[in-house]
């Protein structure tokens, strides 16, 4: 952090300017993402895909499947640069589900939450399940054997344990995997243009032979690998001039997916004759293996082969981060029991909601078949992509009463947004009732734990505990003062000078103050500036002091 950044944020405690300093701490993070870091964490959660879905699409569209990669894409457009629209208008962490939240009010929030869980843990156990095929090259090539779901729920567990201990560099390893893995495509599609096999007349024909409704199908099929075009979106407030970077990255990081894919797919198909990507009635999951064995060697593969396991078991790693979050910050609004907003007394991590994670993705990935996987992950993220296009029309339409006034503005307004909806709806109905029974469930289910919990608990915005909490607290005389102060520590069980909610709660108690649950959790959220599960005792108490003595 800057120096001047660190002299405002101390002038603004002594002042008691607490909104200033939460604007000054924004600006500082903002800093930390570049428009090179935004396409760098973008590409991370898209690039899997290509791994495993080619072989599945071809299984339905034949050679021509580099049209479905470009069709899905102008689907996921309109959806990124909405989501570009409401990140610079809610510069919050939560993502898409902070969106609908605060658009359609908690019944949606709670629905489209824990279908964004299930959409993204499904997305990280298709990931594992296709790390496995490839690794089975690899024990092949060097000859010895490992049993593939032991492997893959070890790999589970290692991840979901890595998580919870809060590894600060994910990112720092995320890069390397990301560039090398590009090069390495790059350099598989060069190689391909020397095949003796290449036929660009295979994925041509295949293309424009083929019947609109199985072009559209294989789009909504392989739709999964564009769906973490947005993951920046959700740490928008860390990124450096996100009216600018966000829209930039997210665009450019589509462009380069878009590409890739179409690329790939187009040489795949062209370079390897025949419908190899069925063998002995079974599909191939490791396309990029075999493209790599075909037009290079078998050394040049397994080479490609351990990259692709690296990177699928990053996105995996990632993936659990991002889909437990989503659990976190529903808690955090009071839509789900306060446990699952308890973060680690050691690792000050949501251990619980990473917990159930990995739990529910080792349930996916010894239950759902593969492509079934990819097919409920893909249907919710199309309906995702749906509701987010409708936020923006309705926070548009409405901006007179709601101040809506987003640093940026996507182009093409409604008629982006509208093809984004029609089109992803279209995509759903030829998905078959996979989608439907997927979205039906996360509907039922949502709604229901909204009636069944969040209702009873949920605190409306306009009702705000804090400002009474603030004028109890702030009448303390000097000696109460530090009686608060030593029951605040005493609650730190974790020894750092942070207290998560339930320690928070505790040290109310025995203080004497009478708010119930779901009052004193409210006042936690507020106090809880950069929404990381805890509070610093010391900068608690100094905000309050500030706020006395004005």
């Amino acid at each position: 952090m800057a120096k001047n950044s660190v002299e405002n944020l101390i002038r603004g405690v002594a002042k008691g300017d607490i909104k200033g300093v939460a604007d000054e701490i924004k600006n500082s993070l903002a800093r930390t993402i570049g428009l090179a870091g935004v396409v760098i964490i973008s590409l991370s959660a898209m690039l899997p895909g290509i791994f495993v879905t080619p072989t599945f699409a071809a299984q339905i569209m034949g050679p021509g499947i580099w049209l479905a990669f470009l069709l899905a894409a102008s689907v996921v457009l309109p959806g990124a640069l909405s989501k570009s629209e409401l990140s610079s208008g809610m510069p919050t962490s939560g993502g898409s589900y902070v969106f609908l939240e605060r658009t359609y009010g908690p019944m949606v929030g709670t629905i489209s939450g824990l279908g964004l869980w299930t959409s993204f843990l499904l997305k990280s156990a298709f990931a594992l399940i296709g790390f496995s095929a490839y690794f089975v090259a690899v024990t092949t090539y060097f000859d010895f054997e490992i049993d593939i779901m032991v492997l893959s729920m070890s790999a589970l567990v290692l991840i979901t344990v890595v998580n919870i201990l809060g590894v600060s560099k994910v990112k720092a390893v995320q890069t390397p995997i990301v560039i090398m893995t590009v090069l390495l495509l790059l350099v598989i599609c060069i190689a391909s243009l020397f095949s003796p096999d290449l036929d660009f007349g295979r994925p041509i024909d295949g293309a424009f032979s083929t019947d609109v409704w199985t072009l559209a199908e294989t789009a909504a099929f392989v739709f999964v690998a564009y769906a973490g075009v947005t993951k920046i979106a959700a740490i928008g407030g860390e990124v450096k001039q996100p009216e600018k970077n966000l829209p930039a990255g997210i665009m450019l990081s589509l462009l380069i997916a878009t590409v890739l894919y179409s690329v790939i797919a187009f040489l795949m198909m062209a370079s390897i004759p025949g419908e190899w990507w069925i063998v002995d009635g079974e599909v191939v999951e490791d396309p990029i293996y075999v493209f790599a064995t075909h037009v290079v060697n078998t050394e040049f593969g397994i080479i490609a082969a351990v990259l692709s396991v690296l990177t699928m078991i990053s996105m995996a790693l990632a993936g659990i981060l991002a889909s437990s979050r989503f659990l976190f910050a529903m808690a955090r609004d009071n839509l789900l029991p306060q446990p699952l907003e308890d973060v680690s007394v050691k690792f000050e991590t949501p251990h619980i909601p990473i917990i159930i994670t990995g739990v529910a993705m080792a349930l996916a990935i010894l239950v759902v078949p593969l492509k079934d996987v990819v097919k409920l992950a893909s249907g919710f993220k199309i309906m995702i992509f749906m509701m987010i296009n409708s936020c923006v029309i309705v926070l548009r339409q409405t901006s007179d009463r709601h101040d809506w006034k987003p640093a940026y503005k996507g182009p093409l307004y409604p008629y982006m947004q509208l093809w984004g909806i029609i089109a992803g709806g279209f995509l759903i109905v030829l998905m078959g009732s996979k989608a439907f029974i997927g979205g039906g469930a996360a509907v039922i289910v949502g709604s229901a734990t909204y009636y069944l919990y969040g209702r009873k608990h949920y605190i409306a915005p306009d009702k705000t505990p804090i400002a009474t909490f603030r004028e109890q607290f702030g009448l303390g005389s000097p000696t109460e003062n530090e009686r608060r102060l030593t029951a605040f520590h005493a609650a730190d069980l974790g020894g750092k000078g942070h207290l998560s909610v339930r320690e928070f709660q505790n040290a109310l108690l025995a203080l004497g103050f009478s708010y119930s649950v779901d009052e004193s959790r409210a006042i936690f959220h507020k106090s809880d500036e950069d929404e990381n599960g805890v509070i610093d005792i010391e900068e608690f108490f100094a905000s309050f002091i500030s706020t006395e003595e004005q």
